[in-house]
């Protein structure tokens, strides 16, 4: 008997020993790679050093509920650059930190599933220490009284190593496939943030600007105005013309009014993105220009947008955790063999069911037992065969789900690159109009000032002039948007300069002529 004992011993050793390399992989593996894909994030302390102020600024507590008007009111302003708004977001944004909590939850499953490597250990006692003491009394005199006066306790402690479990396995890749997927959600969430803020940025810049034009057009339309009026008091214009100023001049005010309202708007949606205090708002840092040009052709851009999208990695993940899912329901109805090592150990002072107990006996006890515990559930009513399915299945639909989704990538690549082929056009389209509509408006002034026209005329060239002003900005801002879409499309960064010197000239020549504005357009880069 000793010699099997010994051999058994021997045997599950030598397993045993097997074994150890596979928990020193897996749990080296899970705290070395920890790197999240697309997180660029810089430390605080370097962050602090180039962006200044901007981390000065704390988010507001997690739970904290303003209750007073004086804790929502706007007190302070903070001008932010287009250069340091990926920092801030990364700092500040609340949903990539609910995101980077994700990955830690799911970092703590794939460990708790590590586990099921190890051996486990199970502590128990019982009357730490107890008293016992009863009284029996009988009615027979052939039975005698007896009485139980006893302190007891004792503790058990408990071994169980699992041999062979066929579920442990594919358990374990599941959880770190999940693991894996989790941060790559992660990473798709931080690109489409990055984005949104940057849209966010663009329209507040584009609020900026008409704000800016529609100042300039109230001071056009009221200068306007004024000679109109003195042209009528002076009996050479009408009444007429006085009306149709009036009109122009309540219309540029309306405009104002209109991209007052939308910078505010504005503002504050940037304010929410970047988790600003609540009685801070942002400023823009600076004015509405192209940011560069994409530089990689529309079939470089597609391969690209393969190469780095998150979401076809994800569901790739997705047919791997179906399948190691299936194999875990199929391995759940498997023999199991574990090997259990009980220890007892007892003491009691006293005695139990005497007629006069000696409470100064006292009695202790120690035994161990070890063997192996196997189960196998033979029939479970075709459940695991049945789970084995649905997951195999799932791996099915996630494979369709890759072709779907690769094919919905390439039409959103060349989407996106198409109009911004189309915004490139636009925006030197535009940029032709705005310097026509300024000539226009300067010889329809000189036109009206000579007698040779109506104030209708320079009233409706002010409004062609305003509208092209307008619409030059949103091109470029358009520009500007799909830009940083295109790149967030290929997870690529590949956006070269603009060269500022188409029309530089011409316009030079157009405002030497003109005095309607002191300030030049956006500049036009060499699209």
């Amino acid at each position: 008997m000793r010699r099997v004992k010994r051999k058994f011993l021997i045997v599950a050793g030598l397993f045993i020993s097997g074994l150890n390399p596979l928990w020193a992989t897996s749990s080296q593996k899970i705290t070395s790679n920890i790197k999240i894909k697309g997180d660029s994030s810089k430390s605080l302390s370097q962050s602090q050093k180039q962006q200044g102020v901007l981390y000065e600024l704390n988010s507001p507590e997690d739970l904290f509920l303003p209750s007073r008007s004086r804790e929502v009111l706007v007190k302070t302003y903070q001008k932010v650059n287009l250069d340091q708004l990926e920092n801030i977001l990364i700092n500040n944004n609340r949903t990539i930190k609910i995101y980077l909590e994700k990955v830690d939850q799911a970092k703590s499953i794939l460990r708790s599933s590590l586990s099921s490597w190890y051996p486990t250990l199970n502590l128990t006692a019982n009357g730490i220490p107890q008293y016992f003491e009863s009284n029996n009394y009988n009615e027979s005199s052939l039975i005698q009284d007896t009485s139980s006066k006893q302190w007891s306790s004792s503790i058990s402690a408990q071994i169980k190593w699992d041999l062979i479990n066929p579920a442990r396995v594919p358990e374990i890749a599941s959880a770190r496939d999940s693991f894996e997927k989790s941060k790559y959600s992660y990473s798709i969430v931080l690109r489409d943030l990055k984005l949104e803020a940057k849209k966010r940025y663009f329209n507040l810049q584009k609020a900026n600007e008409e704000i800016e034009v529609a100042k300039k057009s109230i001071e056009s339309s009221t200068l306007g105005l004024k000679d109109a009026e003195i042209r009528f008091e002076s009996g050479i214009g009408t009444k007429l013309e006085v009306l149709e100023a009036k009109t122009q001049l309540a219309r540029d005010q309306q405009l104002f009014n209109i991209k007052f309202g939308d910078q505010k708007i504005g503002q504050r949606s940037l304010a929410e993105i970047l988790n600003f205090p609540e009685d801070v708002t942002p400023l823009i840092g600076s004015k509405t220009q192209v940011t560069g040009i994409w530089d990689l052709s529309l079939e470089d851009s597609i391969i690209a947008a393969y190469n780095s999208r998150e979401e076809l990695e994800s569901i790739l993940l997705d047919v791997s955790i179906n399948n190691s899912n299936a194999n875990a329901a199929l391995a759940a109805s498997q023999p199991k063999l574990s090997i259990v090592n009980t220890s007892t150990s007892s003491f009691a002072k006293g005695e139990l069911n005497q007629i006069s107990p000696n409470t100064s006996n006292t009695s202790s006890n120690f035994s161990n037992t070890i063997g192996l515990n196997a189960t196998w559930f033979i029939f479970d009513g075709g459940n695991s065969r049945s789970l084995y399915n649905y997951n195999k299945s799932k791996a099915k639909e996630a494979k369709l789900n890759f072709a779907a989704r690769r094919a919905q990538i390439r039409k959103e690549v060349e989407e996106v690159f198409f109009k911004l082929e189309s915004a490139k056009l636009n925006i030197s389209a535009s940029y032709t109009e705005v310097l026509s509509a300024r000539e226009s408006l300067r010889l329809a002034k000189l036109r009206y000032k000579s007698g040779i026209t109506t104030q209708r005329e320079v009233v409706n060239n002010q409004r062609d002039l305003t509208d092209s002003e307008v619409r030059y900005i949103i091109s470029v801002t358009s520009y500007n948007t799909l830009l940083a879409d295109l790149s967030r499309q290929t997870g690529l960064d590949n956006i070269k300069p603009c060269d500022i010197k188409v029309n530089q000239q011409n316009q030079s020549d157009i405002d030497s002529k003109s005095n309607l504005y002191e300030s030049n357009l956006i500049p036009l880069c060499q699209l």
